[in-house]
Order: structure tokens, then sequence, then C-alpha cells
């Protein structure tokens, strides 16, 4: 198929309710790292937020460096660190050992910084984040090339002939993606360099419909640049919730969706309230969530690959608990088993096998029949009256 090879992970915020045990919940997302990791996933995403009481992770990179040691396979990233929060130098080497120490399954998302209620205990205002961002990244990218060193200096960080203290494991450098949301500023920043986007908006009311445009404008910013962007790269971060039905997937997160929806975005952070009655149906025909069985989750996903204009590296699942433990951790198995295989081309083979034996099943199981037959004869024993029921194309070789 023509996303064959489709990447699939998290997002992991995280997303705790007010009230919860947060020792708990950072050890339940480790858990859920190493479950998906298990399950075969490719990717997971951690973010860093410092206010606000629901996104608890201060530090991904400590969750990276503890995943790392409980996990085998999956790839680990920050998603994202808001980099107006830290020196470029300390952010660049920081991930470069990270790079060393999970043997090159180590990403760096990078953002201007999510929540204004950080910024604002910084002392940054939020119409520099986005300048400060790029300004960060301009740094980070001329040390990890490595080609001299790199003096640069801004109104609020300065580098003095500062050069990594290690090169990269990976070569030439780990993955590094961009936060966009629906606004033009991050697609540009990662055109300018080439990067991997990770696309936040389009999980949000018109999101969707927007994503060739958004590529379409990181593709005009790399061409500026000399660079070119790679549709592998490109990461789509919706809502996914998948049960046996439609109807039991809906129900299991109704309840969660609302308190998250109404008291962390809403009465906490000021978003303004919705206006559809029903929010999770809305989204499911609209393509901005991905909630119901196998089949209609991987109708979701067919449908934002059309809506990207020529198709996407992976989708990544914002990591929320919606529903119970056990209910999420099944969520993912049974997109793990019915709906991540139909993206990555392991099922081709098995269902062209399938169809072949079908289709010669009389010339291939005949011989094998009649064969079956002359053992019982040449031993002077009678064949089996429910030999035809019993045995695979007895009827065909009957008939």
């Amino acid at each position: 198929m023509a996303h064959k090879g489709l990447k699939f992970g998290i997002f992991l915020a995280p997303f705790h309710r007010l009230g919860e045990n947060p020792t708990l919940a950072i050890g339940r997302d480790l858990e859920l790292i190493e479950w998906i990791d298990h399950l075969g996933y490719d990717e997971a995403w951690i973010g860093e937020h410092h206010s606000a009481g629901w996104e608890t992770i201060a530090a991904p990179e400590l969750i990276i460096a503890a995943a790392a040691e409980r996990t085998r396979h999956i790839r680990l990233g920050s998603g994202v660190t808001s980099l107006p929060y830290h020196h470029p130098l300390l952010v660049a080497n920081r991930f470069v050992q990270l790079d060393h120490m999970t043997r090159g399954r180590t990403m760096l998302g990078c953002g201007p910084g999510a929540l204004p209620s950080d910024a604002y205990m910084l002392g940054i205002e939020p119409v520099d984040q986005r300048r400060r961002m790029d300004e960060a990244l301009d740094a980070i990218m001329a040390l990890l090339r490595g080609d001299e060193p790199v003096s640069m200096k801004t109104d609020w960080f300065e580098m003095r002939e500062a050069r990594l203290h290690l090169t990269p494991y990976s070569d030439p450098h780990f993955t590094i993606a961009v936060a966009s949301t629906l606004t033009p500023a991050a697609m540009q920043v990662a055109g300018k360099h080439g990067l991997g986007v990770l696309s936040l908006g389009a999980g949000i009311p018109g999101g969707p419909e927007m994503l060739a445009g958004q590529w379409k404008i990181a593709e005009e910013a790399a061409a500026k640049h000399g660079r070119q962007m790679d549709r592998r790269e490109w990461r789509i971060v919706v809502n996914m919730h998948v049960a046996e039905d439609d109807e039991e997937a809906l129900a299991q997160v109704r309840k969660g969706e609302r308190l998250e929806t109404v008291t962390y975005f809403e009465d906490t952070l000021g978003r303004p309230p919705g206006r559809s009655d029903n929010p999770l149906r809305e989204g499911v025909a609209l393509g901005t969530t991905l909630i119901g069985s196998p089949e209609t989750v991987t109708r979701g996903i067919e449908r934002l690959i059309g809506y990207s204009g020529g198709g996407i590296g992976g989708v990544m699942f914002r990591a929320n608990e919606w529903a119970s433990r056990e209910q999420i951790q099944k969520s993912y198995e049974l997109f793990a088993r019915y709906v991540m295989p139909r993206f990555q081309g392991s099922l081709d083979s098995i269902i062209a096998s399938n169809e072949w034996a079908r289709s010669n099943r009389r010339t291939i199981f005949g011989p094998n029949v009649a064969a079956i037959r002359k053992a019982y004869t040449d031993a002077g024993r009678d064949v089996p009256e429910d030999f035809r029921q019993r045995t695979p194309g007895a009827r065909d070789v009957a008939d």
C-alpha cells in the first residue's frame, strides 16, 4: 500500500487529573511506555511543563533515561523541549548524551512553550517565544554540524567559541522535529533546517483540512534555504481510543473527555467552551478524533493521510487518560493487533498466501487427499466415513 511503513506512537504530555497521586501517575507513564514497546509501537514523545497542575513532567530527559532502561526498541523523544526556557548549548549536550545512552533511540522535539503560565514564571513575554525558539534552533543545529566553534549572542543567551563535548551517536545526529499547531511559524522553522514536524493541530476543528497547506509552507521555506522536507519525518498527533465496537469505545471515554476538557482546557487554561452537544461524535465525523472499532479507526487514519496531500510518516496518539487503566491498555493492544499491521505492510504476504491457497485448493490439496486414501487402502483398512469433513480438500477431490 502507498503508506507502507507508517510509524505509530504516543504523545505523552501527560494529562493527569487533579486529585490523583502524582508519584503513581509518573510511574503509570513509564508503565505505558513499557507496554507499547512490548506491543511494537515505534515512538514515545514526552512533554515538558511547569504549571497548571495536569501536565506534571518537568524534565522529559529524565523520563527518557528511565524508559530507555525499561524498553528494548521504542524510540524516545521530548514532546517537546521548550527551547526558550533553556540555553541551547545545554539542550544540545543533554540530547547528545541521551543519544549515546540510548544507542540512537533519542529524539528531540522542539517548541516555543505551550503554557503561558510557564513563560510568565520565567519572565518571558509571549511575543518573544517563537523568535527565541528560532534562535535556539539555529544555535543547536550549528553545534550539531560541528563545522567550527559557534559564537552567537542574542538578548537572552550567548555562546563564545562553543562546541559539543561529545559528537552525536546517531549519524549525522538524532531525529529532530518541530511542534506545529496552526500558525506558519513552526513550519517555517522546520523548513529552514529541513527537520521533521509534529502536527498537533490535526486534532482540533479545521486542523485536518489545513494539513496540506501547512506542509506546503514548510516545503517553501526549505527551498528558500536550500533544504528538503521529508514526509517520512512528518508526524500527526490526534486522540485515539479503540474498543470492540464504536459505541463501546465512545462510552468508555465520554466521561473522562468531558472532565479533562471542562476542568483543564476550559476552566484552567481559558479555552472557550465547545459548541457541540456531543464533541466526541463530532470529532470522529470531522476526522480530528479516532475513536471506535478497529475498522472505524482505520478509516480515520486513511482520511488523515488523504488530507495530507501526499502522505505522512507517522501518527502519534495523544496519551490521555479518558478511560480506565485497563481499557487504555486494551485500546493500545487492539490497535497494535488489528490496525497497525494494515499500515505497515505486515499483512500483505499473509493475505496473499491465504488467497493463493484458497484459489488453488483443488490442485494443491487434491493429491494429498488421494495419497491419504491410498495409505488406508494399501494397509487394508477402510477409509473413515467422516474423512471428507475432517480432511482439507477431501470434498473437492471426491466431487
